[in-house]
């Protein structure tokens, strides 16, 4: 399940609901926003929460609100009245630690609840049991990190999610945006270091944990366009910088074999589709990403159409006709035995 972050210390524009639209439409199902409110701003952050839940509310997407300390308060908002936030279309509330376990127990009864997941600890597990918590309404959260060098680490990661998972919580976590990033550091809102400049799908699907959030403000029209076509199609779209004309001969629609190979991706379509000849190219040095068609030199492999994953040597049998772009090269680990994807020219 994916979300998208919308922030609300920028007015609602018909861009931003437009944006809010599309991403319903392409198959984003949540949106997370915060309520850490300016002291000058209470009744502006009102404004625009109404706003946000009401629209999210007609287009059936989850609304997740993080809060703090008073923060719902400064709004205009209260904990011992959650049915009015239910009302405006918001249907969670991730608190901090600043919000006391009774508190958390009690909205539990009410509105899903989103903890903290990188300090969840077996005692607040414990005193949430007695409190008698409703834990089919509760979710563990990680923060995103917008200071580079502080995201999470990836093994630590997995650790605390592997206990989280045997406490029966469903786990999100955040990647970063491509479009327009988030002031004032501009430098992404991942969850963990490594996917700080990762392209935000192959970040997302690297997570294996049941909800992922973009946590930057937008994404790029192009990475709208491959997460639809993941989420409607299971399929991975490249796009491929060419290098020769032969790049014709493999452009479109794929199938990664189902006897997966250790060093490229095979086109499980391409032997179905063979053209009835492929000249020879110079031999070239074929890098990560590197996009390939074997020539008559092949034999019955001719025509056939593979993606490498690994540095592999120059082979004169093989023709070298474009390469996976730098961005999209990450999303190569998130093609498995018989996923499907689509080769297309930049």
């Amino acid at each position: 399940m994916f979300g998208f972050s919308i922030f609300l210390n920028e007015e609602m524009t018909d861009q931003k609901k437009e944006y809010i639209q599309k991403m319903a439409t392409i198959g984003f199902s949540g949106i997370f926003t915060s309520l850490h409110i300016p002291e000058e701003n209470p009744e502006t952050y009102k404004k625009r929460l109404k706003q946000l839940g009401l629209l999210a509310q007609s287009l059936q997407l989850r609304l997740m609100v993080d809060i703090s300390g008073t923060a719902l308060e400064d709004a205009g908002f209260s904990l011992e009245r959650v049915s009015e936030l239910k009302a405006i279309g918001v249907t969670g509330l991730r608190m901090d630690d600043r919000i006391t376990t009774m508190q958390i127990a009690e909205a539990s009864h009410q509105i899903t609840v989103a903890l903290n997941a990188s300090t969840l600890s077996v005692k607040d597990v414990n005193e949430l049991q007695e409190l008698q918590a409703d834990f089919s309404n509760l979710e563990a959260w990680h923060n995103y990190y917008p200071r580079p060098e502080t995201g999470l680490d990836f093994k630590w990661f997995r650790q605390k999610n592997q206990w989280l998972k045997q406490s029966g919580f469903a786990i999100q976590a955040f990647v970063p945006g491509d479009g327009v990033r988030r002031g004032p550091l501009y430098e992404g809102l991942p969850t963990l270091e490594k996917h700080r400049r990762q392209h935000p799908l192959s970040a997302a699907l690297d997570l294996e944990v049941d909800l992922v959030c973009i946590g930057d403000g937008d994404l790029a029209k192009e990475t709208q366009r491959q997460f639809k076509l993941y989420n409607t199609e299971q399929t991975i779209l490249l796009h491929v910088e060419p290098y020769d004309e032969q790049i014709q001969l493999v452009l479109g629609q794929h199938q990664n074999r189902m006897d997966e190979a250790r060093d490229v991706i095979r086109s499980a379509d391409a032997r179905f589709n063979k053209p009835s000849s492929v000249l020879p190219l110079p031999a070239m040095k074929r890098e990560v990403g590197t996009v390939t068609i074997d020539n008559v030199n092949y034999l019955r492999y001719m025509g056939e159409i593979q993606v490498v994953k690994c540095p592999l040597p120059g082979n004169e049998k093989v023709n070298v006709v474009g390469r996976i772009i730098e961005k999209d090269r990450s999303l190569l680990s998130a093609i498995q035995a018989g996923t499907k994807f689509i080769l297309e020219s930049v």
